[in-house]
């Protein structure tokens, strides 16, 4: 798993029909604190997430494991709403 921003959305009127229905987010990743590090994926949306929420997403083999990314083409997936993050006591981010 990974740590990201939802930056923004992906539109697409044409795809393959195992897609239709998914909305597909643009998602930066972060530190755990939320900073951006510039690197971006394309998430299919599992959890109803928005922009500029702080989630958590899977890549590859592992984002085709939630009920509704089971057997799609996808290589990401947002699958949490992060609330908070806390490591040795000290609370790095906070909603």
């Amino acid at each position: 798993m990974q740590v990201g921003r939802i930056v923004g959305t992906v539109v697409s009127s044409q795809k393959d029909p195992a897609l239709v229905g998914m909305k597909l987010h643009v998602v930066e990743q972060t530190d755990l604190m939320g900073k951006p590090k510039g690197f971006h994926v394309i998430a299919v949306d599992s959890v109803g997430a928005g922009v500029g929420e702080l989630v958590l997403y899977a890549s590859g083999s592992s984002a085709r494991q939630t009920e509704i990314t089971r057997d799609k083409p996808v290589d990401a997936v947002v699958m949490s709403i992060v609330d908070s993050i806390t490591v040795n006591n000290e609370l790095l981010f906070c909603k």
